[in-house]
């Protein structure tokens, strides 16, 4: 990878920005527009219910909350039950509907908000999914730059693009097509393709890709791929792909509630019929049914499973750890593999100047040195400009100004500081006449230690070597270790950056299985290798090109501050704050919550066996029938509220709960 430092690109140009994102708007969805009907009818006859309001004031608002919050999970529920499977929305318009039809009209609306509002978020999350994957293809741009066999040029709309052209890349383009450079030099960022920090040195017979971002140079390109199979295309295939083809896992809690259900509208039905066989009173034979329905409705066997899985989401959420559904937070506590990305995940994603080398016989000092050299690199917006200027910065240095700054594609920069004339750049472009200087010894080691090394100039005298880096995070090494602790297995480094590199940071981490130079395809085979060898694989990335592999994933996390949109969308979870420790933390509270699941289906069991036995073999009122119903209900929501508290965090970061 070059080093060097070349001509400024434009601001605009060198950050241009993706297209604007096509969000689907929340209330374009019918499953929004319903839950927000029945919560806002709820919410209006809340108040005039519990006050103690004439009937007909409450009464018709409840029946449209009924209505709008519960046709949509009704009817989906009989769509299922044509396929034989009782869902668990069907079972809970009924049991609304009963509760309704022996007075509990407050209940029965709560329950239809609840799984109303709940149908609404899924499908929110899906369409946003949806809007990040397409939203992807604006990367590529729109049109190209076509040379003609007589030269001339022409501006076309990159579908029509066709394997063979010659393209035209001018510096803070980006790339039209897949193909092969011809002709030209430049640096390229490919970071949403490969993943790697800095851009790429790109000269006559280079692979570069669609979507990347020419930084510096013009360059000549032939295209190779129909654009409809360029990489980025085909990541957004493999997005598609992996997240309709990932098999739907239900909760714990659903695996038992159809069997359960089943039973329980079985039973009920007995319950009402036999006796009117045998001469039975309607009356009484109805309300014994119907208290039997409220006592072995599922509603604590519900709520056994969503508080401390809503609990543990609520509390990762406030220590950085956004989780997206209580689904997620259940298979979390399932991996047994992790995978993690180098680039933005391990390491910071962003190049800092990591050694500073003055050479003896130059007479300058470490701050010198990088004082001139960031003066230099000043007026120029490469990343490791940016990184020299931002060190000097952080030295307190003072940076004079440059005159004459003039900059070479591959080569470097140069400018006049203090009457001085600094190069800095490429050691292998600067040190053509030097090749015994000390200097190369000195940026040997530097790049044996997987830095980029800079050569700085003097007068044409090689002054002294910067080591840049894209610095790993703090608590790497200790978050590999814990992970191979919690899972049993040691992680897996997935990156697309270069062996070397790569093989020096796993050493430093702790890695011994190393995957480097990866394309986002071989991502997505490396994990699916590891499901089909029966492991339930965490993968943990940031870019672009981690998406199609947290997609394929038993479970991804993506890191939320330098992260790409579509890989924040993609991911199951997000770490907000970029805090590597988190990620054993929240595996832990997840085992802990579905260890309170289990709890609270002991606790919800209890309760609805007795109240069932008592209505069977005895007469059990009505009022104690819903006292001991919504008791075990209270119960056993506050039980999974426990892990609410900032202690319970606490011991999952300390490996109190594994």
């Amino acid at each position: 990878m070059s080093s060097t430092l070349t001509r400024p690109v434009p601001a605009d140009a060198a950050r241009e920005p993706a297209a604007p994102r096509r969000r689907t708007r929340i209330f374009a969805l019918p499953e929004a527009r319903w839950a927000a009907a029945a919560l806002a009818l709820f919410l209006i006859a809340l108040p005039l219910y519990l006050t103690g309001a004439p009937a007909w004031t409450w009464g018709p608002l409840f029946a449209l909350t009924y209505a709008t919050g519960g046709w949509e999970p009704g009817w989906a529920g009989l769509r299922t039950l044509r396929e034989k499977t009782l869902d668990v929305d069907l079972l809970m318009v009924v049991a609304a509907l009963g509760a309704a039809a022996i007075g509990q009209v407050l209940d029965g609306a709560l329950l239809i908000v609840i799984f109303a509002t709940s149908g609404a978020l899924e499908a929110i999350a899906t369409a946003r999914t949806a809007d990040s994957v397409r939203g992807l293809l604006d990367l590529a741009p729109a049109t190209a730059t076509r040379i003609a066999d007589d030269g001339t040029e022409e501006t076309v709309p990159t579908e029509r693009l066709g394997v063979g052209d010659i393209l035209l890349v001018r510096p803070g383009e980006r790339i039209g097509a897949d193909g092969r450079v011809l002709d030209g030099a430049g640096e390229v960022d490919q970071a949403t393709i490969t993943g790697e920090p800095l851009p790429v040195a790109k000269e006559e017979g280079d692979e570069v890709f669609a979507g990347t971002l020419n930084g510096t140079g013009a360059l000549r390109v032939k295209v190779e791929r129909d654009p409809s199979d360029s990489v980025i295309a085909r990541i957004v295939a493999m997005v598609e792909e992996a997240t309709e083809t990932k098999a739907p896992t239900q909760l714990f809690i659903e695996k038992v509630e159809q069997r359960y259900s089943i039973g329980m509208v079985a039973a009920t039905l007995a319950l009402f019929l036999l006796p009117l066989l045998f001469g039975a009173a309607l009356q009484s034979t109805l309300l014994r049914a119907m208290t039997f329905m409220i006592v072995a409705s599922p509603c604590a066997v519900v709520l056994a499973t969503m508080p401390p899985l809503l609990s543990a989401i609520a509390n990762a959420g406030r220590h950085g750890v956004l989780v997206k559904s209580a689904v997620v937070m259940e298979r979390l506590g399932q991996v047994d593999t992790v995978a993690l990305d180098k680039t933005g995940t391990l390491t910071e994603g962003t190049p800092r100047v990591t050694d500073v080398r003055p050479l003896a016989a130059s007479g300058l000092s470490e701050d010198e040195l990088l004082r001139l050299a960031a003066a230099a690199e000043h007026p120029s917006e490469h990343p490791l400009a940016r990184a020299v200027v931002d060190a000097a910065r952080t030295r307190d240095l003072d940076i004079p100004p440059a005159e004459g700054f003039a900059s070479t594609t591959g080569a470097g920069v140069s400018a006049t500081v203090e009457g001085r004339v600094i190069a800095v750049g490429s050691p292998a472009r600067l040190l053509d006449d030097h090749t015994s200087h000390p200097a190369v010894a000195v940026a040997a080691s530097l790049e044996e230690a997987g830095r980029t090394a800079v050569l700085v100039t003097l007068h044409g005298t090689p002054a002294g070597v910067l080591g840049i880096a894209d610095r790993l995070r703090e608590e790497a090494a200790a978050t590999v270790s814990a992970l191979g602790d919690l899972t049993g297995t040691a992680p897996v480094l997935v990156t697309g950056d270069n062996p070397r590199a790569a093989a020096r940071l796993a050493a430093e981490v702790g890695i011994t299985d190393v995957r480097a130079g990866l394309l986002p395809q071989d991502k997505v085979s490396a994990v699916r290798e590891m499901t089909q060898a029966g492991r339930k694989v965490l993968v943990v990335g940031d870019g672009v090109n981690d998406a199609p592999a947290l997609a394929a994933a038993h479970t991804g996390i993506a890191m939320g501050r330098v992260g790409a949109d579509l890989a924040l969308e993609t991911a199951d979870a997000v770490v907000v704050r970029d805090e590597l420790a988190t990620l054993p933390t929240v595996v832990r509270l997840s085992r802990r919550a579905r260890r309170l699941v289990v709890q609270n289906l002991v606790i919800a069991g209890v309760f609805i066996t007795g109240l069932v036995l008592w209505d069977l073999v005895g007469t059990l009122p009505l009022p104690l029938g819903v006292a001991g119903h919504e008791g075990s209900t209270v119960l056993v929501g506050l039980n999974g509220l426990r892990l609410l508290a900032d202690g319970a965090w606490r011991r999952a970061r300390s490996g109190g709960d594994r």
